[in-house]
């Protein structure tokens, strides 16, 4: 798999050299390209970037308003590159940051720009600083934006309002408090471009992970404007958002997505051995009967609580199976699961326990010991 660092290599510099080339008539593209690729082996992903962006700075007006204008005359010149090249977006990188960079003392020249150039390279990393700096003036270009023809510049209201974008700066009031971004995910949750509605779906999942019942809330409130005649893509949408909270077994998702609001089972649980040494497996076996509902649509999910240092346990979940249980229906469910040193835990001896969830609620549990040799 090639690196993704490689995608702001020589012939990403030699395209932005050719784009520059074709809007200053004194450009030097060899110096361009000489200067870009300097030092350039011994840099990863975002300090190329950031490389790139002192490189441009050299090479462009030192005017923000002018070199603006050069910036926005490369957009129809562009040359896209390879389509087999998974990486021959990251060229544009370095353009659109470099607005973040020198333009962030100028919003009204600067947004603008951003929504010319987000088709080139999304702008959900160049858009954050201004979004903290000047949340009135974003909010009123958001808004518009949400009505844009242009699927990329819908896209960056929603993916640029992330709390938690992976590689951007965190947008902590909105970790807090993510109420000014509802806005923009009601407008756009419907939206014709799936690119877009999986981003309103990656918003919403990131403010799971701070307020799950508001999440649930928001996406009860677009179930009952239709009237649960739900559009298939609006309920795309909600199933998209809400997978975490589903992985976490959190009881308030499961009705809302079609599942058995209040679960009515026996079960049984049987663990093969009550010691496990490390390295081994934990086998488990479960009979699950419905009882007082006819038709049970089921998440059966299963937590480990592991021990940690301290003597106290963090539970883990996992995924079971999804069933439908009829009453007085028996199903038999047989589980492995490998208790093997891995790097992101660090195992502990002492007293574990094994739950049964069913649709986020305990049902069954046992314990088990687990020792270190």
């Amino acid at each position: 798999m090639e690196l993704m660092k490689n995608g702001l290599s020589t012939p990403a510099f030699n395209r932005l050299a050719c784009a520059l080339s074709g809007v200053l008539t004194d450009f030097d593209k060899s110096a361009f390209i000489s200067e870009c690729s300097e030092g350039i082996e011994s840099l990863e992903l975002k300090e190329r970037v950031a490389h790139i962006i002192s490189v441009l700075n050299r090479h462009l007006p030192s005017d923000f308003s002018a070199a603006a204008d050069v910036l926005s005359d490369i957009v129809p010149i562009w040359d896209f590159g390879d389509e087999s090249d998974a990486l021959r977006s990251f060229a544009a990188w370095p353009l659109i940051d470099y607005i973040a960079e020198h333009g962030i003392e100028y919003p009204e020249v600067a947004l603008p720009l951003i929504k010319t150039m987000t088709p080139l390279f999304s702008a959900e990393f160049a858009i954050r600083p201004f979004i903290l700096k000047y949340p009135e003036v974003c909010q009123q270009y958001l808004l518009l934006w949400c009505e844009d023809k242009n699927e990329h510049v819908r896209r960056l209201v929603s993916e640029g309002t992330r709390p938690r974008l992976p590689w951007g700066i965190q947008l902590k009031p909105f970790v807090i408090d993510p109420t000014p971004t509802l806005v923009y995910l009601n407008s756009l949750k419907a939206d014709e471009s799936l690119y877009v509605r999986r981003s309103v779906a990656n918003h919403l999942n990131d403010i799971a992970k701070d307020h799950p019942n508001k999440v649930v809330s928001i996406c009860k409130g677009w179930q009952e404007e239709y009237k649960q005649n739900t559009p298939n893509a609006v309920q795309w949408v909600i199933n998209h958002a809400t997978r975490t909270l589903v992985k976490q077994g959190y009881p308030p998702v499961f009705a809302l997505l079609g599942y058995t609001d209040k679960p009515d089972v026996d079960s049984l649980l049987t663990i093969e051995n009550s010691t496990i040494k490390l390295g081994e497996s934990l086998s488990f076996e479960l009979s699950l009967t419905g009882l007082n509902i006819d038709e049970q649509k089921l998440v059966i999910d299963y937590a480990i609580h592991f021990v940690k240092a301290n003597g106290s346990t963090s539970a883990k979940v996992f995924k079971l199976k999804n069933v439908t249980l009829t009453k007085n229906q028996t199903i038999l469910i047989a589980k492995t699961h490998p208790i093997k040193p891995i790097t992101t835990r660090k195992y502990y001896a002492g007293e574990h326990k094994i739950e049964v969830l069913a649709n986020g609620k305990a049902v069954n549990s046992q314990s088990f010991h687990l020792a270190m040799c």
